[in-house]
């Protein structure tokens, strides 16, 4: 495994880490590439229920990496273009995998947030914070646009006119502005982020592989459809999980008052 993005596998709970702490956990071609690999295994893996998204040190992740995009300026404008649009597109393309996976995906987030860093966050199916985390789009800063889906996903998170204000005037949050437009779902105290996470992801593991799964492909497709259309699909995956073994377990559970044991 390419030591930008280390994985660690136990309980059923996998842990991805931005492992660039010395940039802050950055985004380079190198890490993108790992990204897409490792989402792409981990989207194959049906002994994992779970996914947590962290990075290493005292930071999530701090957007772009500033010195590959200083190199690019160096090339002719042909060669400039091909290699930022294969970086951009391996980018976008392991916001498209993370978003794809079956299992649930928690950010764990402490630290500064930026750029790609928010797409990440935003991608994510649940989001708990440090109360030192810090959130900032920075594109402007550099006099370009979000990438990774970034005004797909916030403006769905945070509303359009938030979504506006966080990428026109560079609008910056703080943890509990971040909890309050939406962007996270839990803030709790620095040295107590791994406890929490964890205590979210084991309960996410404790429940129907196959309904977490139904739950969100249902919201992702949501994104997209009517109602009637979405209505749908909800009947097609309500019977396809009531003819599963984890339905006829719950039920049990519930009459007989024990907690389910899930397949």
């Amino acid at each position: 495994m390419n030591d930008v993005i280390a994985l660690q596998i136990a309980d059923s709970i996998a842990t991805v880490t931005l492992n660039r702490p010395g940039s802050l956990n950055a985004l380079n071609r190198e890490m993108a590439e790992a990204l897409n690999r490792v989402f792409g295994e981990l989207e194959r893996n049906a002994s994992v229920r779970c996914l947590v998204l962290r990075g290493a040190g005292d930071h999530f992740m701090a957007g772009g990496d500033i010195r590959f995009f200083q190199q690019c300026l160096a090339l002719p404008e042909p060669e400039r273009e091909a290699e930022v649009a294969s970086v951009i597109g391996m980018v976008n393309a392991a916001a498209a995998q993370l978003r794809r996976l079956p299992q649930p995906v928690i950010a764990s987030i402490r630290g500064n947030v930026a750029g790609y860093g928010m797409s990440l966050v935003a991608a994510c199916d649940l989001a708990i914070a440090a109360d030192n985390a810090r959130f900032t789009q920075a594109y402007s800063q550099i006099a370009t646009t979000p990438d990774g889906g970034n005004t797909f996903f916030l403006p769905r998170v945070v509303g359009l006119k938030r979504a506006a204000a966080l990428c026109l005037l560079n609008q910056p949050l703080d943890a509990g502005a971040a909890l309050e437009q939406g962007l996270i779902n839990n803030v709790v105290a620095n040295d107590e982020l791994e406890a929490e996470t964890d205590k979210m992801a084991r309960r996410i593991t404790r429940g129907s592989m196959q309904a977490m799964a139904g739950v969100k492909a249902l919201l992702n497709a949501s994104l997209q459809h009517t109602l009637e259309q979405q209505l749908q699909l909800e009947q097609a995956s309500f019977v396809r999980c009531a003819l599963g073994a984890d339905f006829r377990e719950g039920l049990d559970a519930f009459v007989g008052k024990r907690q389910p044991r899930f397949a």
